[in-house]
């Protein structure tokens, strides 16, 4: 079994970031609430650090995220990030104030001293921080090793004990040397060796499966996505041809994408693939429907309604494998977590489909992660950097009611626009690029002759996370070229205009 380190989450924003950027040490990292685990469980984990999460509570307010003090004397060493860090104060009976004049909010010159944390950071360097109240007075034992212009105590410790605060964020970007005091946190005081590796998790994972699914017929729903694909590959490994791929093909893909499926699973890896062309029956469903979230749940039930029939035509399927991810579980409440958001994957289909279980490969993994487990098992670049796609496809990206003539007008613009920025070096700095097909009329002129055609929305987003997004700044030339070939090509489409609102105030898709 790997080194684990767990991440005890009271309701910070940043609780993913945190494990991912352990994740990235080569140090496997898990996320607990910290209402849904003890520290007698902690005791028995075996875990080589635990990190508090930063929250958006007081430490004084009643109803704020609390814990057991004795978690400070299991000897596991803890490193408390920003309202963490606090919280490790008030329990080693330090003191937490609140002050507006010592409130900080973005980028802050840390300088810090000698510490096992700041081995290799300089004195003087940026950080970032997040916070109203703040430790005024460390606990008896502990030293201030960092401080900013507002933060009396921007890192303390007792390193006797293992025990850090950090009332900044570590994880950010912004935080110039986050990388380097996390690792030093793992390395340094943590003593962990680094044994997480995605060669050792492929392994395991397929011998794990050869063992659990010998002999057993197991059903996979195959989008075309990322998770669904690289959890295909992975079971595949496994099992070879008792994994049975179904591929519900609604026709709101995008140009050429359900053959680039098809040809990849059942061409190149020679899978047991049943593909399902269905765009006639899902546009009947759509027929006339132009609000959003109808779409979705029209598509999302028709979908389940297809896989189900072609499920009752293999007889009795023994294992449901599913492309769950570790943010999936964590968002959806599965588990040890508090509900964010439900997400398609978690709690698996309606029971008209008979299996006796459930296979999650990847449900360990973060996005990341599966991207690269998907390389190494061999997947096409171009289908595991696929850009994030909506369930319900086109279908949010066609405005109003979609019909079979929008959907080929958008497919061809969208091509048109992906390929420019295909073959441009902004492609680098963009993470999320794509075409909107409006619901809007406008005039033009298209030779000699007056037009009355569609308005077309080019969008792209530049990211770390998704959670926010700025607007790419494409080269004027490229716009210009991708507008001249859709208006050229597409006589339907008589105007192209480029979507410049950042996420907030919008978000990244239109609907």
């Amino acid at each position: 079994m790997s080194e684990k380190v767990l991440v005890l989450d009271f309701g910070g924003q940043y609780n993913q970031l945190i494990a991912r950027r352990v994740r990235e040490q080569n140090v496997y990292a898990e996320i607990k609430p910290y209402n849904k685990i003890t520290c007698d469980d902690i005791k028995n984990a075996d875990y080589k650090g635990i990190i508090f999460t930063g929250g958006p509570n007081s430490v004084y307010d009643e109803k704020s995220p609390h814990y057991d003090p004795e978690i400070l004397n299991l000897g596991i060493p803890v490193l408390g990030i920003c309202y963490g860090a606090q919280l490790l104060a008030f329990m080693a009976e330090g003191k937490v104030s609140s002050a507006d004049d010592r409130s900080e909010y973005g980028n802050a010159v840390l300088y810090a001293n000698d510490s096992p944390l700041f081995q290799g950071v300089p004195q003087k360097s940026d950080c970032f921080m997040s916070h109203t109240d703040y430790v005024s007075e460390v606990p008896k034992g502990f030293t201030v090793t960092a401080t900013t212009k507002n933060c009396p105590a921007a890192a303390f410790e007792n390193k006797q004990k293992g025990l850090f605060g950090v009332q900044f964020h570590p994880e950010v970007t912004h935080t110039e040397y986050g990388k380097t005091i996390l690792r030093n946190f793992l390395y340094n005081v943590c003593k962990c060796s680094g044994n997480w590796k995605m060669d050792d998790f492929i392994e395991k994972t397929v011998e794990k499966y050869k063992n659990e699914l010998n002999g057993k017929k197991v059903l996979l729903a195959l989008s075309g996505g990322v998770d669904s694909s690289v959890a295909a590959a992975l079971l595949y490994k496994a099992i070879g041809d008792n994994l049975i791929c179904v591929f519900v093909d609604h026709g709101l893909l995008r140009k050429d994408e359900g053959d680039f499926v098809e040809n990849t699973f059942k061409g190149k890896f020679g899978m047991n693939l049943i593909r399902v062309n269905a765009e006639d029956r899902f546009l009947q469903k759509l027929s006339g429907v132009t609000e959003p979230e109808q779409k979705r749940k029209i598509i999302g039930e028709e979908f389940i309604r297809v896989f189900e029939e072609e499920g009752k035509k293999l007889g009795k399927i023994d294992v449901l494998a599913q492309g769950t991810i570790y943010p999936d579980i964590i968002e959806s409440g599965k588990g040890d977590s508090a509900v964010i958001k439900s997400h398609h994957n978690v709690g698996g289909l309606p029971d008209v489909i008979s299996f006796d279980s459930i296979a999650e490969p990847l449900a360990d993994l973060f996005k990341d992660e599966v991207r690269e487990v998907g390389l190494k098992l061999g997947l096409p670049y171009e289908l595991v950097f696929r850009q994030p796609f909506p369930g319900p496809g086109l279908a949010v990206r066609v405005m109003g009611e979609i019909t079979k003539e929008k959907l080929k007008l958008l497919k061809e613009a969208d091509a048109i626009f992906r390929e420019e920025i295909d073959n441009n070096p902004i492609k680098k700095e963009t993470n999320q690029y794509f075409a909107v097909l409006t619901d809007t009329f406008s005039v033009g002129v298209k030779g000699d002759a007056r037009a009355y055609g569609y308005v077309l929305a080019l969008r792209s987003v530049t990211t770390d996370d998704f959670m926010t997004a700025e607007w790419t700044r494409i080269p004027y030339d490229v716009l210009e070229r991708t507008s001249n070939r859709i208006t050229g090509e597409i006589k339907e489409i008589t105007r192209v205009v480029y979507d410049i609102t950042s996420k907030p105030p919008a978000t990244v898709e239109w609907e």
